[in-house]
């Protein structure tokens, strides 16, 4: 059973999918992914390592109509809150 976090008003929880220890491009193709099997406007916490995250993770929501909610950089890594488009 996925951890959960972060939820939003009426909606379901947001699941946190752990994508630490993976290298560029492995978190934004893995993402990709769980997003596609995700409903629209389900919400997901990405957890990551790589330090191109930062720059990454936003591009590819930008590039493919997701939301991202939120952005933080945690110790080791950074967490993102994406809204699936």
């Amino acid at each position: 059973m996925p951890e959960r976090a972060e939820r939003p008003a009426g909606d379901a929880p947001a699941e946190i999918y752990d994508l630490k220890g993976l290298r560029c491009p492995l978190p934004v193709l893995r993402a990709r992914k769980r997003l596609a099997g995700m409903a629209p406007g389900a919400r997901l916490w990405l957890e990551t390592t790589d330090p191109l995250a930062g720059i990454d993770i936003p591009a590819f929501c930008n590039d493919s109509g997701h939301r991202l909610i939120d952005s933080q950089t945690v110790a080791g890594g950074h967490r993102f809150l994406i809204e699936r488009g």
